[in-house]
């Protein structure tokens, strides 16, 4: 599978391309007062808001470097499906410097329970390090896409 590696403080991760409808340079998004810290804000794409998270704030409880290697990537955002219908979600990664070939087989459990950050997967020991899978689909639960897709939402069971 292809993969765009970025890092975090020095740590590489994997976003499977399949989950990618764009990478785009970073641009800043429209702050929303209120909203917790890892929410960036929103931006404008093709007519449509796209909610945008700040990864290393998520991560790591620091805001995102505008360094020339971050990078602001579009998912395919719904819990369910992937697909052109799905909703867009920006995420803020830095060092996002290029995709890299993965074979599945080559990811094992960490070994290591993250709760609190269910969207960290698997690790693959490479020959240049480790790298961890990132699965953009868990990054949200229930409370987080009832606030970032309040339409969505309605008519959702609690």
């Amino acid at each position: 599978m292809l993969y765009l590696l970025f890092e975090l403080d020095g740590d590489r991760y994997a976003l499977d391309v399949a989950q990618i409808a764009e990478v785009l340079p970073l641009a800043a998004p429209k702050a929303i007062p209120g909203a917790p810290a890892w929410v960036a804000g929103v931006i404008e794409r093709h007519g449509t808001p796209v909610p945008v998270l700040d990864v290393p704030q998520l991560a790591l409880g620091r805001p995102a470097r505008p360094l020339r290697s971050t990078r602001l990537v579009l998912v395919h955002y719904e819990a369910d499906s992937r697909g052109e219908d799905a909703p867009l979600l920006g995420l803020i990664v830095e060092h996002a410097t290029h995709t890299r070939r993965i074979d599945a087989a080559h990811f094992a459990d960490s070994g290591i329970a993250t709760p609190n950050a269910r969207w960290l997967g698997p690790v693959a020991s490479l020959e240049d390090g480790l790298v961890q899978r990132v699965d953009a689909q868990a990054m949200l639960d229930a409370q987080a896409r009832a606030l970032l897709f309040p339409a969505a939402a309605v008519g959702q069971p609690a």
